[in-house]
């Protein structure tokens, strides 16, 4: 099997970078749940359900998708049969642009990877320190 070609890789991290204007009717933004392996993507949707997608020929090889990231999908017609309900035709790389967009569901809010709150910060932490001697309360 050939490796695709440098200049194929840069065009295909290009379209992922700029997101489209608006979307079709059987598009729309899901949520990469799980990597199936073959190209096969479990992705949940804005209305919560869950289905699997195949990654476009153009991605294969040249983008890397992580579970938790998000992608276009673009649902095949409700005649095909299999398992398989539609495409991934875009990864989003730069969410913070994506999310500008009118078309980003409020059902995939920002991510959340600390509480400013917590009141524990104030003390000192004990990581890499050794545990107090008893010497200390021997007096």
């Amino acid at each position: 099997m050939a490796r695709p070609r440098r200049r194929d890789m840069r065009a295909a991290a290009e379209t992922s970078i700029t997101p489209p204007d608006k979307l079709t009717q059987t598009q729309s933004l899901a949520r990469v749940i799980k990597a199936e392996g073959n190209n096969l993507y479990t992705c949940l949707l804005p209305d919560q359900r869950t289905l699997l997608f195949e990654l476009d020929a153009r991605f294969r090889n040249a983008v890397w998708i992580k579970r938790g990231g998000y992608v276009l999908v673009e649902l095949a017609p409700q005649e095909q049969k299999g398992k398989v309900r539609g495409e991934i035709v875009n990864v989003v790389v730069e969410e913070k642009e994506w999310r500008k967009q009118s078309y980003w569901p409020k059902e995939f809010p920002r991510p959340i990877y600390g509480d400013e709150d917590d009141e524990d910060d104030d003390e000192e932490s004990t990581v890499g320190k050794m545990p107090p001697s008893g010497s200390e309360d021997e007096e």
